[in-house]
């Protein structure tokens, strides 16, 4: 058992999942989950997802030794600030978030001293949201990613890490900055592909032909993700803008190549951008 007390501050896909899992391998004596939803936390304790549930932020922490944001980032700094006065000696206070760059040392500065912050990112999900969704399993052979600071405290670093590797996650290190860049690419922006292909299809030009009708499952599994937390991906898009602005101008690049090469006829040249972007997917993914 690694700790004696976890609160979940949002328990939905992620955060349910995480309490499911450290349920189930006793990670934890009790999990705790706080939400603004009582429905909501009342499935979730059905489910055995937590075993209470509290309404209010400084009831939540109360005694927790771990605590885990599970919100929206945009909330983060808002949910710190009302937790740390009811912080207990020692607690450690890590997140699920998809975005750590400045916001990692943000966090960090809002800790009590007797506190402490591990930036943490899970790379699990599925194209469902919320406690319904939940799932022991989600972070089954998954990536997790931990970006210490210098600020890190070692031990609670090591108790994080290993929550996530009990969980099922391969763990590994990374410098906040970093984590957004390489996200940045592999995640956020084929969200982003994904939501603005679905706003395309409704423009006035082909939306009137119902095009989405005669699809089949090359426009289901390339927009799946597209299912996923408008709010979430409003909040990432948002506070990770450097990066994911930096991506979008290199994906632009990259289309108006793809783009000339059709508009000039040039087969020998779609040939080897495909027979190359195949090549890398089999090798990445395999």
């Amino acid at each position: 058992m690694l700790f004696k007390q976890m609160t979940i501050i949002g328990v939905g896909l992620i955060g349910g999942s995480l309490g499911l899992i450290s349920k189930r391998k006793k990670l934890v004596e009790t999990v705790v989950g706080y939400g603004k939803k009582r429905g909501s936390l009342q499935k979730a304790t059905a489910m055995g997802v937590i075993d209470r549930y509290v309404l209010t932020l400084p009831k939540a922490v109360e005694g927790a030794d771990l605590v885990v944001l599970a919100t929206p980032v945009g909330t983060f700094e808002r949910i710190c600030q009302a937790i740390a006065p009811h912080l207990k000696e020692g607690a450690i206070v890590t997140d699920v978030g998809s975005v750590k760059g400045a916001w990692v040392a943000r966090m960090e500065s809002l800790m009590p001293r007797h506190a402490f912050f591990v930036g943490g990112h899970p790379i699990a999900g599925r194209e469902k949201s919320g406690v319904e969704a939940a799932t022991a399993e989600l972070f089954q052979g998954s990536r997790c990613i931990l970006t210490p600071t210098a600020q890190t405290d070692p031990k609670a670093l090591k108790k994080v890490a290993a929550l996530w590797e009990k969980a099922g996650a391969r763990v590994s290190e990374m410098n906040p900055f970093d984590h957004d860049q390489i996200l940045a690419a592999v995640s956020h922006l084929p969200h982003l592909v994904a939501y603005v292909l679905m706003e395309t299809l409704t423009h006035p030009k082909i939306a009137k032909k119902n095009p989405v009708q005669f699809s089949a499952g090359g426009l289901r599994d390339f927009t799946r993700i597209a299912a996923s937390s408008p709010e979430m991906w409003r909040d990432i898009f948002l506070l990770n803008r450097d990066a994911v602005v930096e991506i979008v101008d290199l994906y632009q690049e990259s289309l108006e190549k793809v783009k000339k090469k059709i508009l000039e006829g040039d087969a020998a040249g779609l040939m080897e951008i495909f027979e190359r972007a195949k090549s890398i997917r089999q090798k990445a993914l395999s």
